[in-house]
């Protein structure tokens, strides 16, 4: 799910009054393409963002969004995959079981709760959001939602008790029934995950591949070079910022603490030495390091202690090995190496 696209075609309509429909799979069994907690927008038109099902499922969607907008009423709908192996003619094949649940987004409800969900994604802490599917309580009618960061819950459309309460009494993210007042809810407990940020630290034409691979997982791009010709030259329209300034300056200039990654690609020695010491003291999950396996034992060495602080999380030459060559392919084994670290499977 593409947080910043979803996020800015909800901003588009929501500008302009356009009501939306937010689709959100709340439980699945068996193999489906998403899972539950993964997000959709379909405006009037029926145009959409995001992809629940690879592309099998959208169409319908955009016809009972159409319904749900036209009503106002909720709907939750359930896709048996594996009921019929030629289902629409289509040969699915998934032989797994989606549900899914379809509400309005308007002007008279506040757009919520996509707009909190939207507040949420472009922050740097986790949430929890709880969304209401069937419900007995009267002060929890279906597609009310609760979000909850921190210490902090706000209700979206729940009296403020239930509010708080379903999101203290499902304990895991998933599908669950809750007692509320003794009354039976059925709700979606999910995180949102804001995405990653990437610290770019070179700007030469090798760099851009890795923002516009990191951009379409995505992840919010910073790129930084101490060359202005560089900065000024580089195609990084898909970055969230472009700083020039000397590569000493990067921890005074920038929040080191709010990056998950960075990658050290500026092919100046001094420079990325720089680069690595200023990152030595962050608790960055992935650094990673173009250049030679020597080159790289060379500034570690350097750095001395502050280089042994690195040891765990240097990824130097940076990229797997998928046996490519060029910068596209090189960028691609960087960001793939980079998002196995975030997901903790690589090392």
């Amino acid at each position: 799910m593409n947080a910043p696209g979803l996020v800015r075609f909800f901003a588009e309509r929501r500008d302009r009054g356009a009501p939306l429909v937010l689709v959100t799979i709340f439980e699945t069994s068996g193999s489906t393409y998403s899972k539950a907690g993964t997000h959709m927008l379909v405006d009037g038109e029926g145009d959409f963002q995001g992809m629940l099902s690879g592309g099998c499922l959208e169409g319908d969607l955009a016809l009972r969004a159409s319904e749900v907008i036209d009503s106002g009423t909720p709907q939750a709908v359930t896709y048996d995959l594996a009921q019929d192996d030629e289902l629409w003619g289509l040969g699915v094949g998934c032989d797994g079981v989606m549900q899914v649940f379809l509400q309005a987004l308007t002007d008279a409800n506040g757009y919520e709760p996509f707009q909190a969900i939207a507040t949420a994604m472009q922050g740097d802490r986790q949430a929890r959001l709880a969304i209401v599917i069937e419900s007995g309580h009267p002060d929890a009618p279906p597609g009310a939602a609760a979000i909850g960061e921190g210490d902090r819950v706000r209700g979206l459309g729940l009296a403020d008790g239930p509010a708080g309460r379903l999101l203290q009494d499902v304990q895991r993210p998933a599908y669950e029934q809750v007692t509320l007042d003794d009354h039976p809810v059925s709700v979606l407990l999910a995180a949102i995950h804001p995405p990653p940020r990437l610290l770019v630290l070179g700007a030469g034409p090798d760099a851009e591949p890795v923002v516009r691979f990191a951009a379409e997982l995505g992840w919010r791009c910073t790129v930084v070079d101490h060359r202005d010709a560089y900065v000024e030259s580089g195609s990084f329209d898909v970055a969230e910022k472009v700083i020039c300034l000397p590569a000493g300056e990067v921890a005074a200039a920038l929040d080191l603490s709010q990056y998950h990654a960075a990658v050290i690609m500026s092919h100046h020695l001094a420079s990325d030495r720089a680069y690595l010491e200023q990152l030595a003291t962050t608790d960055m999950l992935y650094v990673g390091l173009l250049g030679p396996a020597a080159r790289r034992d060379r500034l570690l060495s350097e750095l001395g202690d502050s280089g042994r602080s690195l040891s765990n999380r240097l990824h130097g030459p940076a990229g797997i090995d998928i046996g490519g060559r060029g910068p596209a392919a090189i960028a691609l084994s960087i960001v793939a190496e980079a998002q196995g670290v975030l997901q903790g499977r690589i090392d």
